[in-house]
């Protein structure tokens, strides 16, 4: 039978294209499932902020009266304001192995760029540089983490053969942290601290890092703006993050450094691994998906490090000597054995010169691929 493509009109659609990958990838034993509430919430216009500077497409793939595959495409017009690229992006692709399928996916989301006069697309993006961004090609054998995307082998084989070409990659490592705190880092931290009168804040519930909140992201805009397809936050985007997410961090896994003044020059987001937790509750909270969340927030040897930033008025200064050692002394104590570092642009040597004093191995790289659309 032929393949049908069928846009998102209604909430009955729009539920079937989140849910969908949540069947694609049933029993998979590396797939973390992403929190269903979390997905209705970024496709929803009313909710999301980004609506309100992104036009958004859903298409949903049928084949012989069964979904068979997603793709949503992405006009990002802040994005092409700040970098002056005419592109959109395609996101939250998904399909069974059939070329069939997969084509009808990207020919849907390419003749729309092309009918809004975009030059190319390239993907899979989210919104912000906050989503889940860059199609795994490397390390399908490994446990994905929470907020990443994974993908079957056969995507990639897929993608390619559309006249896809690599924009850029990320690269993934599992680090083992020290045991005790390195040396040399431990002495870099101590003469930077004294020198530039820096101090770790020290909060014991979450809503103590409240006040920070907005420095916090106002933060990330200024260290993260040169970085591949970064789009400054607006203040809309920082209240629904401090909103959402600061009630559910580990205050303790949150280090973050002030200088003289009480500003903030640094700080690193870690969490314990919710990896594990996701896959036992796919990704639900209620009725009682939150018991394996709560204890593996309690109870874990594993973490991810999610952010990590450092004013640029203080880099290469030492400061992120300061901000690793504090969080080696997290792990330490609560007897963390296993790091993800998450997605690290492959370019950014600086960020990978961390693992060196580390017993660490790349696992994972993600590719985000591009396509010309213009004849």
């Amino acid at each position: 039978m032929p393949i049908t493509i069928k846009e998102v009109n209604t909430p009955k659609e729009l539920e079937n294209f989140i849910k969908f990958p949540y069947l694609l990838y049933k029993g998979n034993p590396y797939w973390v499932p992403p929190m269903l509430l979390d997905e209705k919430k970024v496709l929803n216009k009313e909710k999301n902020p980004a609506f309100e500077f992104c036009d958004v497409k859903l298409w949903l793939a049928y084949k012989n009266g069964k979904i068979a595959g997603r793709i949503a495409g992405i006009i990002n017009r802040r994005y092409i304001e700040a970098w002056k690229n005419n592109y959109a992006r395609f996101s939250y692709i998904d399909f069974i192995d059939d070329a069939e399928v997969s084509k009808a996916l990207f020919d849907s989301a390419e003749k729309w760029a092309i009918e809004n006069n975009i030059e190319k697309i390239h993907g899979p993006l989210g919104f912000t540089d906050f989503d889940p961004e860059g199609m795994l090609v490397e390390g399908f054998e490994e446990l994905g983490t929470f907020g990443a995307i994974y993908n079957y082998p056969y995507y990639v084989n897929h993608i390619e053969k559309y006249g896809y070409k690599k924009d850029v990659d990320w690269i993934e490592f599992q680090v083992k942290p020290p045991e005790q705190l390195l040396e040399k880092v431990d002495r870099i931290a101590a003469i930077v601290s004294k020198k530039y009168g820096l101090k770790i804040l020290r909060v014991k519930k979450a809503k103590e890092l409240l006040p920070y909140g907005k420095e916090i992201f106002y933060l990330i805009n200024r260290a993260y703006k040169d970085l591949f397809g970064f789009v400054q936050l607006s203040d809309k985007q920082i209240e629904l993050y401090i909103k959402e997410y600061f009630g559910f961090i580990k205050p303790e896994f949150v280090p973050v450094v002030l200088d003289n003044q009480n500003k903030i020059v640094a700080f690193g987001i870690t969490m314990p691994s919710l990896s594990k937790a996701l896959q036992k509750n796919r990704g639900r909270l209620f009725p009682f998906g939150f018991i394996p969340m709560l204890k593996a927030m309690k109870n874990n040897n594993m973490a991810d490090l999610y952010l990590v930033a450092v004013d640029p008025d203080m880099q290469d200064k030492g400061v992120n000597a300061l901000l690793i050692n504090e969080i080696n002394k997290i792990f330490i104590k609560n007897k963390i054995t296993l790091v993800e570092t998450n997605r690290e642009l492959e370019t950014n040597l600086k960020v990978q010169a961390q693992w060196k004093e580390m017993d660490a191995r790349q696992h994972k790289r993600r590719r985000c691929y591009i396509k010309n659309l213009v004849k």
